[in-house]
């Protein structure tokens, strides 16, 4: 049967990238980075993401060392934070952020989130760090339209992935549109809104039927529209739960129903509000 390590996209530039992959938002100790990461690895991730503001890059290039498996074998994702957006800084940081994950290189490059100050400098120091073989991809995180066609007026390389808040309350119809129409993989950050779907009756009444979790169910969701996404947890029954999503299909209905759940409600940043402040804003 398909399992999680066998589902991979294909991207713009001619690299691939796992479909599902593994986050480690707020892992912050050492044991647990660990811990899941060889529980992931053993249930089948390839795909590892992390970023600069998450202080935890280096606890993550211990834990993968620590699976004692060759470079090419994982796909790694990072970001530049707000802080170190403009070019020369980009640079410095990116490699700064290789050193911390004892890396040479990282498959997919993301700027976090997009800040007006340094808005396409920043992009053409990610366009030289993938000619100097820093990275592999470049990309974005919390793009919008607007932003995508700001930076095509000065870009020579476009994004090959946007990393954007998408869940049955957001899905981001769209956007995700505009990317695939682009030839950008959406790729879902927080794909099961941090929990807060949970009880919803409808997807209650689906996961009931199936015999699975909802949390199964807003991933399948996921998988059939074409997303790539990177749920996250440390316990090792949800990260094998969360990847367990090859054994049932929503039918036609089903994807119907879920798409009336949209609200456009978001669980974070309004990504134009953090352009226009130049960083992240209380919320």
């Amino acid at each position: 049967m398909t399992s999680v390590s066998d589902k991979w996209l294909s991207l713009a530039d001619g690299n691939k990238m796992p479909q599902e992959g593994f986050g480690v938002y707020k892992i912050t100790d050492d044991n647990e980075m660990k811990t899941a990461i060889k529980a992931a690895w053993e249930t089948g991730y390839r795909l590892f993401d992390t970023a600069q503001m998450y202080k935890n890059e280096e606890m993550l290039g211990k834990a993968l060392k620590d699976l004692h498996v060759s470079r090419d074998q994982f796909f790694l994702t990072t970001k530049v934070a707000e802080s170190n957006q403009g070019y020369e800084s980009a640079i410095n940081s990116v490699k700064d952020s290789l050193q911390r994950l004892r890396l040479d290189y990282v498959d997919l490059l993301l700027v976090h989130w997009p800040v007006h100050q340094h808005f396409f400098e920043t992009w053409r120091a990610f366009e030289e760090m993938k000619k100097e073989g820093l990275t592999r991809s470049i990309g974005v995180s919390n793009y919008t339209m607007v932003h995508l066609e700001y930076l095509a007026t000065q870009a020579d390389e476009m994004p090959v992935v946007d990393q954007i808040e998408c869940t049955p309350q957001l899905s981001q119809s769209p956007m995700r549109a505009f990317n695939h129409q682009h030839g950008i993989v959406t790729q879902a950050w927080s794909p099961l809104a941090r929990g807060r779907m949970m009880d919803n009756t409808v997807l209650k009444a689906m996961a009931a039927d199936h015999g699975v979790s909802v949390a199964q169910v807003i991933l399948r969701w996921h998988l059939q529209i074409g997303n790539s996404f990177i749920p996250k947890s440390v316990h090792a029954s949800r990260i094998k739960e969360n990847a367990a999503i090859f054994g049932f299909e929503l039918s036609a209905d089903e994807m119907r129903a879920i798409a009336d759940l949209d609200k456009n409600k978001r669980v974070s940043m309004e990504p134009e509000l953090v352009y226009e402040n130049n960083a992240q804003y209380p919320h």
